[in-house]
């Protein structure tokens, strides 16, 4: 009888062991040395959500992966209030890279996340081992995000401000091309952004230009004359990677594998 529950418990415990080797596959091909942490900053109107796809692969290597989002907007838009603003959402980011105690840290601003991230890298660039902007604003010092809007936009935003309003409601996702298989369920999830985002002069001191490795990620169906501008700047600076895909503003929605695959090499 011994030798019998013995048994069993050997294989019972064979089994368990075979499930978590399963269950952890993916993480054990990436080696513990070779692990990298990523902060992946949504850009407006958008919320950690959006990178669900791209963390998930990375995730799934063994990579950390955070997602925060900014103050006022998805899971947190109740917080939203008149002082909303890009300061305060430059704050969330280095907030969320000081309390988790991450270091080295890939750092990644989608759109309007640019601008949180250049301010992250001036309070804490020796906390990043490297930046990238996904089709991003990449912020002069004192520049505000209402300046790099299009005339249509500045109009719209003008005339929030005019009635007082405390946010600017989301275009629909098609606006940023994102593909009709996934524009439920963007739509459903996007909220409006601050307006004290659009319009706060921020200060940057050069932190961005401290990390050795930064890079430029530009989505070439999403028509911006704004990143145009980025990317062919970045191209000429031999101190930034480039990268260009074939999509909508959208990347890690339209092509996650892909994204995660060069966030891994930036």
């Amino acid at each position: 009888m011994v030798e019998i529950n013995a048994t069993r418990r050997a294989v019972l415990g064979t089994a368990a062991a075979g499930l978590i080797a399963s269950a952890t596959g993916a993480r054990a091909q990436t080696p513990a040395s070779a692990r990298k942490t990523f902060v992946l900053v949504h850009g407006a109107w958008h919320g950690g959500w959006c990178w669900r796809r791209v963390s998930d692969i990375l995730e799934s290597h063994g990579h950390k992966v955070f997602t925060p989002t900014l103050t006022g907007l998805g899971e947190r838009s109740h917080l939203l209030t008149k002082d909303t603003n890009a300061s305060m959402h430059v704050e969330d980011v280095v907030n969320t890279i000081n309390w988790e105690n991450l270091t080295d840290v890939v750092l990644v601003g989608h759109s309007y996340g640019g601008i949180a991230i250049s301010g992250a890298a001036d309070r804490i660039p020796e906390k990043i081992g490297s930046i990238v902007f996904l089709d991003a604003f990449v912020p002069a010092n004192g520049e505000s995000l209402i300046e790099k809007a299009s005339a249509n936009t500045q109009g719209v935003i003008n005339a929030a401000i005019e009635r007082k309003e405390l946010s600017i409601k989301s275009p629909p996702s098609a606006v940023f091309g994102v593909e009709e298989k996934d524009r439920a369920w963007v739509d459903s999830k996007i909220t409006p952004q601050p307006i004290a985002t659009f319009t706060e002069k921020v200060t940057y001191t050069g932190g961005r230009e401290k990390i050795a490795r930064k890079s430029y990620m530009r989505a070439l169906d999403y028509k911006s004359p704004t990143f145009d501008a980025n990317l062919a700047k970045a191209k000429a600076d031999k101190s930034w990677q480039t990268h260009e895909f074939a999509c909508g503003h959208d990347v890690m929605v339209a092509q996650p594998q892909q994204l995660a695959e060069l966030l891994l090499k930036a």
